[in-house]
């Protein structure tokens, strides 16, 4: 299916477990030097060297947050460029792009390292080698071959643990003319039951189930969420973060969009903490086409529930 959307699709991200730990810097790599402060685009200065084959991980700037934990997703901002012999590009910048990403499920092996054990509000560099990057395949979609070393600078702003989910107070369960959601256990998706009888609705409904007291969402920011997907024609399961046991997040609002029309729209003025009921009619969902991969037929409606984690505004420069 068209995935509700696809920030990690980033090429340089999409081989996305965080394990392992790594605070250290090898002599054999040509010193890598960056500049700029938290939050804003750093200034990277890499040699016109070749990169050693040791990954070499600086903290630049020490945050007071919490410290990334394997069983942690978290919203950054972050910098990447190929080194390839003696040349070295820009790939992706989302302090360019003004666009956080959400880092979860599997990373780079060598971001990985670099990354797990270090405290929010801190600043990052990873040179990572083609042995602990995309090893001997490279990745040709990203332009990035066997022999090249990925330098990153990644700003670690909030960290949202695998299996978080709405923290309001409950206002509804739904039914009626609506599905009724039913609470999982902690760490697990609700239950949707579709009604046995009644008229599909035909626009978009948005209903609140648990409110909560955090801010509301704006357009432009990365929005991180826990949702299931149920297709009311069928009444069965088509797509859910908890089974895969990692948020997902997506910029609100993006063009080109990010996610279906009904997420743009509904999840638009939610409070941060809230549980949200999304019954999206075709033409704010998959379209006449549906997706098949899905099982979903064109004239289908979807119904979501959609749990708000948190919303990052974007990077200011």
């Amino acid at each position: 299916m068209r995935r509700i959307a696809a920030l990690l699709s980033v090429p340089l991200l999409a081989v996305l477990a965080l394990a392992g730990c790594g605070s250290s810097t090898s002599s054999s790599t040509p010193s890598v030097s960056v500049k700029g402060q938290f939050g804003t685009s750093p200034a990277v200065t890499i040699p016109k060297e070749t990169a050693g084959k040791a990954l070499a991980v600086k903290t630049l700037v020490k945050g007071n947050g919490p410290a990334l934990t394997k069983s942690d997703a978290f919203v950054g901002n972050y910098a990447v460029y190929i080194w390839n012999g003696k040349t070295s590009k820009l790939a992706e910048s989302t302090f360019t792009t003004k666009s956080p990403a959400l880092f979860s499920g599997q990373l780079l092996p060598g971001l990985e390292t670099a990354l797990q054990g270090k405290t929010m509000g801190s600043r990052v560099l990873a040179v990572i080698p083609p042995a602990e990057g995309y090893g001997k395949t490279g990745n040709s979609q990203a332009g990035v071959t066997a022999n090249d070393t990925l330098v990153f600078v990644v700003d670690m702003i909030k960290e949202f643990p695998n299996t978080a989910s709405a923290t309001g107070s409950k206002v509804s369960s739904g039914g009626g003319s609506l599905p009724t959601v039913t609470a999982g256990k902690s760490g697990a998706a609700p239950t949707i039951t579709i009604p046995k009888s009644g008229k599909v609705p035909t626009s978009l409904v948005t209903k609140t189930l648990i409110k909560g007291t955090g801010p509301a969402v704006t357009k432009g920011q990365t929005v991180v969420s826990q949702y299931v997907g149920v297709i009311w024609r069928t009444g069965k399961v088509f797509d859910s973060s908890w089974s895969r046991g990692t948020p997902f997040g997506f910029t609100i609002g993006a063009t080109p969009s990010q996610v279906i029309t009904g997420w743009d729209k509904g999840l638009i003025g939610q409070t941060v903490g809230s549980r949200v009921l999304l019954v999206v009619p075709p033409s704010q969902g998959y379209g006449k086409t549906g997706s098949s991969q899905a099982g979903i037929k064109g004239t289908d409606t979807l119904v979501f529930v959609v749990d708000i984690l948190g919303a990052v505004s974007p990077a200011t420069g």
